[in-house]
């Protein structure tokens, strides 16, 4: 790991006594102030609701500027990824911190490949579960249940046994979604195809119906790709830093990133692709049209969602490489969709208008990602789904990080704010 450069300390007076804290630089000039120390010198801690102003870890993965709109994967710019690697390339660098060598990503993919197929005791898990059960609900136990299929997990050793343990998750995540779609809709799983990419090979599963084989059209597969590269990290957002917290209790990659899986779930997080879509619905089942729909929103009598973002403040780099990908896609499908031509709609609109262009509302990822998935006939519940398909890489470079830092038990302090002691009262009758 990359040593953070100590400048200076900053000062902390508590009444007559004054505290020295280290100043910590990162790479990119970020500082903080090191209190590693406070509790056990003042005894105090601090106080930060939602850990908003606290850096739980100093981490070699992701850099994040979002005043800037800067996304970095081990310094390599969100852009140059996405034009020059695949998922599973990406999947290594996040690991790995560097690109694969041919030899290596030929080995990885090959792993992937011999992976892709689960245990019909697994399988027969997911026909278990009842009809209507949410598609995440299905991928974080059947992730579980994967892991109690592979007992060495909970030993992984070294370099090459953390590959197979990762290779294994990323590829079954995949074969696991799509069965747990196909269940939903009342058709067995399709079988893994052997030789087929990271992207296609999910596309098969999902829509081959009856043995007629899925459109596996190559610009339909690179965007399926281009979404999955496009979240597979985002920093220390709200399932990352689970699967590092449960990571820290020495807890197995499956069970880490199956609570990862059900961190993203939360519509706060994972489901803002969603809310684009059911907005979508909103607009075209009222009496408003867009323009309509958008003067509502500068009234603040309702909300845009699928434009601005809470961390990138100019621009979304994310967006920009998704809309070219919508745009090809949508001109390929030629799908007659009402939802689909609001949302060309509203893009155009706020593109246009100085209301969002002044306050930076430009469409994000979660807009066009939306809008490519209905496109390709992906069921809104599975969006969130092929979120944590494409997160799965970044979850399980953080868990490494965990390993490799040796870090100590993740365990928040907090301030009690509840009844001073008390005592049963002496006419209390034990029930």
């Amino acid at each position: 790991m990359t040593e953070a450069i100590a400048s200076d300390s900053a000062k902390l007076t508590l009444g007559d006594q004054q505290i020295d804290l280290p100043i910590v630089v990162g790479s990119e000039g970020e500082r903080s102030i090191d209190i590693t120390k406070l509790r056990g010198t003042t005894g105090y801690i601090t106080l930060d609701p939602g850990y908003r102003n606290t850096g739980s870890v100093q981490s070699e993965i992701t850099f994040i500027n979002g005043e800037k709109g800067i996304l970095r994967y081990r310094g390599y710019s969100i852009e140059d990824v996405c034009a020059n690697c695949s998922f599973l390339e990406t999947a290594w660098l996040l690991m790995f911190g560097e690109l694969p060598t041919p030899d290596e990503l030929t080995h990885f993919a090959r792993l992937v490949d011999d992976y892709a197929e689960v245990d019909a005791q697994v399988l027969h898990a997911i026909d278990g579960f009842p009809d209507g059960g949410h598609p995440m609900a299905k991928l974080a136990a059947s992730i579980h249940a994967a892991g109690c299929c592979h007992p060495g997990l909970d030993k992984v050793k070294g370099e090459a046994g953390f590959l197979e343990a990762a290779a294994r998750l990323i590829s079954q995540g995949r074969t696991l979604a799509a069965a747990g779609y196909k269940d939903a809709i009342g058709k067995m799983p399709v079988p893994p195809q052997r030789g087929l990419g990271y992207a296609s090979q999910f596309l098969h599963m999902m829509f081959t119906v009856d043995g007629r084989q899925a459109n596996l059209d190559d610009d339909l597969v690179e965007a399926v790709d281009l979404i999955l590269i496009l979240h597979a990290d985002h920093e220390q957002n709200c399932s990352t830093s689970t699967v590092r917290m449960v990571g820290s209790s020495g807890a197995n990659l499956f069970a880490s990133c199956s609570a990862g899986v059900s961190a993203l779930w939360g519509p706060r997080h994972g489901g803002a692709n969603v809310a684009v879509l059911e907005q979508l619905a909103r607009i075209h089942e009222s009496d408003l049209d867009v323009p309509g729909f958008l003067e509502k929103v500068k009234k603040k009598e309702d909300v845009l969602y699928g434009f601005g973002h809470a961390v990138y403040k100019s621009f979304d780099p994310r967006a920009k490489v998704l809309k070219r990908s919508a745009d090809k896609v949508l001109a390929k499908l030629g799908v007659d969709d009402p939802l689909l031509d609001i949302a060309k709609q509203l893009e155009a609109a706020a593109l246009e208008d100085d209301y969002f262009k002044s306050r930076n509302l430009y469409p994000n990822v979660d807009f066009y990602s939306g809008i490519i998935m209905r496109a390709l006939g992906i069921p809104e519940d599975m969006f969130t789904v092929i979120f944590a398909l494409g997160r799965m890489p970044g979850w399980i470079a953080n868990w490494k990080e965990v390993l490799d830092q040796k870090s100590r038990i993740y365990r928040p302090r907090q301030v009690y704010d509840g009844p001073n002691e008390r005592t049963v009262p002496a006419d209390h009758v034990r029930q």
